[in-house]
């Protein structure tokens, strides 16, 4: 009897719906946990088409089973809490309102795209202004650089023509570190054993830090800072140092410093191998 109603239970669910109440969805890596009524909660838009299907096989999956959706996994989230309750709610300051209607479009959501509009349009109004969302970084001087700053870049548009534009040709720095570890034998002749990098951190204003990395900029420690401020939380979505280096080349950075530290964290008793943990830094400037 015990085994009886969920047995009865799944195949009644099975007859009506192919798809389970609890849904997990793998967005752009990441992961969300939601009902089967929140997804189909707007029709029409590509969420219902995809979970009002009557065969769920269809719908690509990833390594766990969990339904996979190729977009922006951070955006996802207002995309999510819009199909709860068909309202828009976003943190002050929030930079990536071109992009989330760009994820509104593509998840066939009109209205979410209408209450997206108005607010770009009232953004890109005033101008691109680099520093209207810091009051604390104000200064008594900043007006007067900040307007310093624009007639020098009108007067020389040669310095900020290229592939990314005026206001991406802007100066300043960017930097990158790294922890690593490595094992290094009682014998100085022997080879130093590296482990991987695990994760590239990157420092600096959030503007520059987006320009160069884009969609590879981890920003889910840090998601709501606004874009003249300054994080330290960043990271990259990749673990190759080259492959940074390569992206801040392009964007006209080049290599001005860089540091590294290294401690013993452990020495093994019967080996004398000694591990070594370091932590390293790169600092990059734009002109």
């Amino acid at each position: 009897m015990a085994l009886a109603d969920p047995a009865s239970c799944a195949k009644g669910s099975e007859d009506n719906n192919p798809f389970p109440d609890i849904i997990e969805l793998n967005v752009g890596g990441q992961v969300y946990i939601t009902r089967h009524p929140t997804l189909v909660s707007v029709p029409g838009s590509l969420l219902w088409e995809m979970f009002t299907q009557k065969n769920a096989r269809s719908l690509a999956r990833d390594s766990k089973g969990r339904f996979f959706v190729d977009r922006d996994g951070f955006l996802f989230r207002y995309i999510l809490d819009y199909m709860r309750d068909q309202q828009l709610v976003l943190p002050e300051h929030f930079p990536e309102r071109g992009r989330l209607q760009r994820e509104a479009e593509y998840f066939m959501l009109p209205e979410l795209v209408k209450l997206l509009v108005p607010k770009l349009s009232e953004q890109n109004s005033l101008g691109d202004d680099p520093c209207q969302s810091d009051p604390e970084e104000l200064s008594p001087g900043a007006d007067t650089a900040r307007s310093l700053s624009s007639a020098t870049a009108a007067a020389l548009p040669s310095a900020t023509s290229g592939p990314a534009g005026s206001e991406g040709r802007r100066a300043g720095f960017i930097t990158i570190g790294y922890r690593g570890s490595y094992t290094l034998g009682r014998d100085s002749q022997t080879d130093a054993k590296f482990r991987r990098v695990a994760r590239i951190m990157v420092c600096g204003k959030t503007s520059l830090a987006k320009e160069v990395f884009g969609d590879t900029l981890n920003e889910s420690r840090d998601p709501d800072r606004p874009p003249e401020r300054y994080t330290s939380r960043y990271y990259l979505k990749f673990t190759f140092l080259e492959q940074a280096f390569d992206k801040l080349a392009d964007a006209g950075f080049h290599m001005v410093a860089c540091n590294s530290t290294g401690t013993c964290a452990f020495a093994h008793e019967q080996t004398d191998d000694r591990i070594w943990t370091s932590y390293t830094e790169y600092v990059f400037y734009r002109e």
